[in-house]
């Protein structure tokens, strides 16, 4: 490669789409099948990976399902290519929650197995960013209680909550640490605490203390900041979040963008993931897929510190349409 040619990719905005059920779809299986074995689970992202190029790799399917599973939630088989989803919340009521001891991520659900294929890929694809998916502690208490019970409890007791969020930290913590034993770094999602499913004040008041330990604690576990990935509308709690001190965001296809990046103009250090709408990859028509592209590279203009991501990205999606937006992104992002 010549140094003209490294010179103009380097100045390339980088196409980061969020693989996960859609591995199966690159491989023809069922997001099912893929998710409870360890050679598919494998194959399917190094496959995508090899369509894609995407960094980084987050390895896993139903990935707010691993550490609930691994506490005693059972997870339901899907019709067809449906996504597998908890069926029976394994915890009545939020004290609970205060008892319970943390998992052995070594041995509990299905963790052991998401890890060993994650150190596959990683094996496989040497010259990217494998990650373990780690949920934060208000998806994981949702997924532990089932979501009405949470909210009508943070209405309740709000105090009751926000103790039994911190107390889901150390077990979330030990997961991180083994994730990082085995040469692998994490990838921290919080989507279910976002407005309008939280307000701003609830959040602040209920779920940031336990945010901003979590985040502290795995930053210093992986030895970096620690991305925090929350869908939605983040825009009225994007304060909260870079109060976190993370050092990369995403800018949900949900929420304000336009006013989203403006207020990250304060923030240039922190890297930011523009979504493109994930429904677009499934048109047939691809100028609708061109036209999205245009509209989230013009948010990204002028930005040094910026991706551009889809959200999850769906099993329906064609890889053909897919791979089409990563080319025709990149052909209009040389800087």
């Amino acid at each position: 490669m010549g140094q003209l040619e490294q010179s103009a990719q380097a100045r390339q905005i980088q196409f980061a789409p969020s693989v996960y059920e859609h591995a199966a779809r690159v491989i023809d299986k069922s997001p099912w099948e893929v998710s409870r074995s360890c050679d598919l689970l494998a194959q399917g992202h190094v496959e995508a990976y090899r369509l894609y190029e995407h960094c980084p790799i987050v390895v896993g399917i139903d990935i707010y399902n691993l550490e609930a599973e691994a506490y005693g939630a059972p997870v339901e088989k899907p019709a067809g290519n449906g996504i597998p989803a908890i069926s029976r919340h394994a915890y009545g009521a939020v004290a609970e929650l205060l008892d319970l001891a943390p998992f052995d991520p070594r041995a509990d659900g299905r963790i052991p197995m998401v890890i060993e294929a994650a150190n596959r890929v990683a094996s496989e694809c040497p010259a990217t960013d494998v990650r373990i998916p780690l949920s934060g502690p208000f998806s994981l208490a949702a997924n532990l209680v089932g979501f009405e019970s949470l909210l009508c409890e943070v209405h309740t007791d709000p105090d009751l909550v926000a103790r039994a969020l911190r107390h889901l930290v150390a077990g979330q913590v030990e997961f991180c640490r083994e994730v990082v034993r085995n040469g692998l770094d994490i990838a921290f999602f919080e989507s279910a605490a976002t407005p309008p499913l939280m307000s701003p004040d609830n959040f602040r008041d209920i779920e940031l203390g336990a945010l901003e330990k979590i985040m502290a604690e795995t930053s210093a576990v992986v030895g970096h900041p620690v991305p925090c990935i929350m869908g939605g509308d983040t825009l009225p709690i994007l304060d909260y979040i870079l109060q976190t001190g993370t050092g990369y965001v995403c800018c949900p296809a949900k929420t304000d963008q336009p006013k989203f990046m403006e207020r990250m103009r304060a923030h240039p250090e922190v890297m930011v993931r523009v979504n493109m709408d994930p429904g677009g990859l499934t048109s047939k028509n691809f100028g609708d897929v061109e036209k999205e592209v245009d509209r989230v590279l013009a948010l990204a203009e002028n930005r040094q510190n910026v991706c551009i991501g889809t959200g999850c990205l769906p099993f329906e999606a064609d890889p053909d349409v897919v791979l089409k937006a990563r080319e025709y992104l990149l052909s209009k992002s040389t800087r």
